[in-house]
């Protein structure tokens, strides 16, 4: 096991490096001037992602397919993630993973502009899309569709699976003294339960599921933030500082280079929003939407809930209680954040475990069904039951192995990921371009698009 663990961050440390950086906030950043500043478009955004679109094409709302995403993006990302990157990159890591939600708002945005654009329609109805169909549909790329798909899979047992699943198991041993395999047991059934039923099943939980987490999420951060009331603008000004001069943390906070605090908030930013990942449009594709546009603004939704809000808040949360309880250990990513909750008083444990798993288990069923896609898109629809047993079954797996094994194999399979799906958004800007003058810039967001109906007529 160490062994591998030594592998996996060598190979996470080299992926991870200045080009994949400069790839994604490149992208980031290179799509957000070319579209106009999209997130300035925010509150359309939300007012649409909250709309039925009737008479549209898709088998899920774009409610569900929101939600389904989100439900995949906050998870353990959002919690022990940013705490991991504090942990690793101190508090400047905060700022980066903020940064690439904002600008990763623009790159959400496009990633579901190119679902919707290339999606197909099989034999049985189903809408089915992703990065996968962009890089063979849009830039005959097939062999690149194919690494995609292999790698979203394989992904799928990382940042969907294993991760979440540890997560859980660890927090209710260190909680309430439960077995790892007990808890293990229990996720499987609850996990095999919902996922059986296909995407309209992980919809509907999902879209349960979300809003409900999400609320006393918030509610509790936002509890901690007043007892920490006093240290809460010296925790956003050392988060800014040590951004750029992690140096300047002191106090035995990891003080290495901007290059660690960038590296670990970049990572952790990405596997919390997923902007640049592409696994977002996967479930976008199933949207019942009229254009491209539409859905594109409902998905770039996603990351400001994720990203700007939610992990903002954790970051506040985390790095104003260790300024104010100095006793805190901020070694370890998931003790750090039971710290940080354990201050508001009786409840604030129980919050966080039930917050913690539901974001887990949401994250859970999200990814099962970008998995079972990449699967279906490899090797056909025969193959998607028994993906799903495996999945289901890694669930175990994931509760008793070693975290450390979990968290850089999935840093590796983000990054494999992100790669050929951002250069599938740098190389059809030219179509997202397009498409939001064609909808958004004339003012046309209610105007359907009828070549919508070819794809469906010639989809495989």
């Amino acid at each position: 096991m160490d062994g591998l663990n030594e592998f996996f961050t060598e190979l996470s440390g080299l992926l991870w490096g200045w080009p994949m950086i400069i790839l994604l906030l490149g992208t980031h950043i290179y799509l957000t001037i070319i579209l106009r500043f999209p997130q300035l478009r925010i509150f359309t955004a939300i007012r649409l992602s909250i709309k039925r679109d009737p008479g549209a094409i898709g088998d899920v709302s774009q409610f569900g397919s929101l939600a389904t995403a989100l439900a995949a993006t906050i998870g353990t990302g959002n919690i022990i993630g940013v705490a991991t990157a504090i942990a690793l990159g101190g508090p400047g890591a905060v700022l980066w993973c903020w940064l690439t939600g904002v600008f990763g708002i623009s790159t959400k945005y496009a990633e579901g502009l190119l679902a919707i654009k290339y999606r197909v329609q099989t034999k049985s109805g189903k809408m089915i899309g992703g990065p996968m169909y962009a890089l063979e549909r849009g830039l005959g790329w097939k062999w690149l569709a194919v690494l995609f798909a292999i790698f979203t899979a394989c992904a799928s047992f990382g940042i969907g699976n294993t991760v979440q699943a540890n997560a859980i198991a660890t927090l209710a041993h260190e909680s309430y003294e439960i077995s790892p395999y007990l808890t293990g047991a229990f996720i499987c059934l609850m996990t095999g339960a919902v996922v059986l039923g296909g995407v309209k099943s992980i919809a509907r939980v999902c879209g349960m599921l979300v809003p409900f987490m999400a609320f006393f999420y918030v509610i509790g951060c936002l509890v901690i933030l007043g007892i920490n009331i006093h240290y809460v603008w010296p925790a956003v000004k050392l988060i800014v500082v040590s951004a750029f001069n992690p140096q300047a943390a002191g106090g035995g906070f990891a003080g290495g280079t901007v290059m660690m605090a960038a590296r670990f908030g970049i990572a952790r930013g990405l596997f919390s929003n997923e902007s640049g990942l592409g696994s977002a449009p996967i479930v976008a594709a199933a949207a019942q939407t009229r254009n491209p546009v539409r859905q594109a603004l409902v998905s770039s939704s996603g990351t400001f809930w994720d990203t700007v809000v939610i992990c903002a808040l954790t970051g506040l949360v985390i790095v104003s209680s260790i300024i104010a309880y100095p006793e805190i250990d901020f070694e370890n990513g998931a003790t750090l954040t039971k710290a940080a909750f354990s201050k508001i008083p009786v409840v604030g444990t129980p919050l966080l475990t039930f917050g913690l798993l539901t974001f887990a288990f949401s994250t859970i069923l999200g990814w099962c069904y970008y998995g079972e896609k990449a699967v279906e898109y490899l090797k056909g629809k025969r193959w998607v039951i028994a993906y799903r047993v495996i999945y289901i079954a890694a669930v175990f797996i994931g509760s008793i192995i070693n975290l450390a094994v979990v968290w850089n194999f999935a840093d590796c399979m983000n990054a494999l990921m992100a790669i050929p799906n951002l250069l599938s958004l740098l190389f059809l800007s030219g179509i997202i371009v397009h498409e939001t003058r064609k909808y958004l810039w004339r003012d046309r967001l209610d105007a359907t698009d009828s070549s919508q109906d070819f794809q469906s007529a010639n989809g495989t």
